[in-house]
C-alpha cells in the first residue's frame, strides 16, 4: 500500500491527502515530526539512514523522522516510527513546529510542517536494518562543532532542524 502525507496550509490545517512520493515531487507543504531522543548525560541519539533510502541514504540524522498518517496524532505517529526504526517506546513530548523546505539533488523536495519531539532513553536501541545503519549517542555541541566541520555528512533537514533545537535545549526548556 503505497503511503500517503497529509497535505496542509500555513497553519497546519489538514488539506488532502497524497502519495508520499508525489507529494516531494511537487514540493507541496505536508505535515511530519522529528523526534529527537536524549540520555541522562545529555547526549542526542543520531541515527545513520540505510543504505538503500530513496533519499539521503547513509547521512546521519535525528533519531526518527518520517510523516503521519490520517487520524494520527503527532504523539501517535512519533513513538510508531520510534518503534518502526530503532526498536523501542518511550514518552515523547512535542516542543515546537515550524516550516521548512529542503531540495535534494534526486529532485525530490520536502517541504514539511515539523513537528518536533523530544523523549529521554538510555539504553541501546534494536535498530531496524531497512530503515537505518548505524547510530550514536553525541553531545549537541559536539553534533553542531561536527556539521560545520563535516556538513555533507548530515541530511539536509537535519542541519535545518538541529540549529533550532539547539536554540531551544540551550534555553533550557526541555526540562
Amino acid at each position: 500500500m503505497e503511503e500517503k502525507v497529509i497535505l496542509v496550509d500555513t497553519k497546519d490545517n489538514p488539506i488532502g491527502l497524497m502519495p508520499k512520493i508525489e507529494a516531494h515531487e511537487k514540493a507541496l507543504l505536508h505535515r511530519a515530526f522529528s523526534v529527537f531522543i536524549l540520555n541522562d548525560r545529555g547526549e542526542i541519539m543520531l541515527q545513520q539512514r540505510a543504505a538503500d533510502k530513496y533519499h539521503s541514504p547513509l547521512l546521519w540524522t535525528n533519531t526518527c523522522c518520517s510523516h503521519q498518517r490520517d487520524g494520527e496524532t503527532n504523539i501517535e505517529a512519533g513513538k510508531r516510527r520510534l518503534m518502526e526504526e530503532m526498536g523501542f517506546e518511550t514518552d515523547l513530548k512535542e516542543v515546537f513546529s515550524f516550516i521548512y523546505k529542503a531540495p535534494f539533488e534526486n529532485g525530490l523536495t520536502e517541504h514539511e510542517l515539523d513537528h518536533v519531539m523530544i523523549g529521554r532513553f538510555n539504553g541501546a536501541p534494536k535498530i531496524n536494518p531497512e530503515e537505518v545503519a548505524n547510530w550514536m549517542w553525541m553531545l549537541p555541541a559536539d553534533i553542531q562543532d561536527d556539521i560545520s566541520i563535516y556538513p555533507q555528512k548530515y541530511t539536509a533537514w537535519f542541519k535545518i532542524i538541529f540549529e533550532r533545537f539547539y536554540d531551544f535545549l540551550m534555553e533550557g526548556k526541555e526540562q
